[in-house]
């Protein structure tokens, strides 16, 4: 067999997305060239790898069981990378971390310092809704993940970051018991604290459901109803005018921002380095990029 690491890279590409069209799409190449590479490295192979049944691409079994041999091969390349950066005596290694839409505006800062003094150390880091961070965790996909409510189906360990303050904002600060009420997609752990405060109140308001707080922050900034956004992500709209906080009884709502990890989780020297930095560095980092919002009242 004579195969090369492109050839290889193409294959699993095209076997996660069961298509040459999706694959070529996230490869940032042709889809002639996906096909030629697909080609050669099936010729190689007495058994086919993958077949095609009208227009859809299927994977054989055969060719699960080579895409994940060639899984290990990329994860023994990946090893060999940080092996050789060990021996130059730099600390090295990937740190994966899934984090909730909210907690975006906070893990930035309690990763700046870590990184800045670990070089060798490369950081995959997931920005997406609460649903699929703990399906990463649940799949053992992810060292940490950050969330504000802890998820009920897996059992985690956890380190407090900061807490999180939420408020109901509008365009203007007159408040109207009218005016719609904007809320986060099911699943989200913003609008299931707004849904609390809201059934409390009995609210029978017109609803409009958005899939992230940056698409709710401007449907508000729009005038089209009001929301309960978290503190953290309008400081900016706060400080120009643009979003105005209404001040009502029983707010803000709070959450903690948490770092989370599967209990028994078994972590990696990198994984454990930076549990470590966050645990004896969280007041530091609290005091120096979040002094305004921890002061904020």
């Amino acid at each position: 067999m004579n195969y090369t690491i492109n050839q290889l890279r193409v294959f699993l590409k095209v076997i996660e997305t069961e298509s040459i069209t999706k694959a070529s799409e996230e490869l940032f190449m042709t889809q002639p060239a996906v096909s030629i590479q697909l080609k050669n490295f099936q010729s190689q192979f007495k058994f086919p790898l993958t077949e095609v049944v009208g227009r859809q691409l299927y994977v054989t079994e055969f060719g699960y069981e080579v895409a994940e041999i060639a899984r290990r091969i990329f994860d023994e390349l990946e090893a060999l990378k940080y092996k050789t950066k060990e021996y130059e005596g730099i600390f090295t290694g990937r740190l994966r971390i899934s984090v909730a839409s909210t907690g975006k505006y906070v893990i930035p800062f309690f990763l700046t310092d870590f990184l800045n003094a670990h070089k060798g150390i490369d950081l995959v880091l997931d920005v997406t809704n609460k649903s699929k961070v703990v399906e990463s965790l649940k799949n053992n996909e992810i060292d940490f993940a950050v969330v504000s409510v802890l998820p009920e189906e897996v059992e985690v360990e956890e380190v407090l970051l900061m807490e999180n303050k939420l408020y109901l904002v509008g365009n203007t600060d007159n408040y109207s018991k009218n005016k719609t009420l904007i809320y986060r997609e099911e699943g989200s752990a913003t609008r299931q604290v707004m849904e609390q405060y809201f059934d409390k109140k009995g609210s029978k308001r017109k609803q409009i459901e958005l899939t992230s707080n940056e698409a709710v922050k401007q449907a508000v900034l729009a005038g089209i109803g009001h929301s309960i956004l978290p503190l953290i992500g309008i400081k900016s709209e706060l400080i120009e005018g643009s979003l105005k906080i209404i001040r009502k009884r029983g707010l803000p709502l709070k959450t903690d921002w948490r770092l989370i990890w599967l209990k028994d989780k078994k972590l990696s020297p990198v994984a454990n380095a930076y549990l470590e930095h966050v645990r004896k560095e969280k007041a530091k980092i609290q005091k120096k990029y979040f002094k305004w919002y921890l002061d904020f009242e």
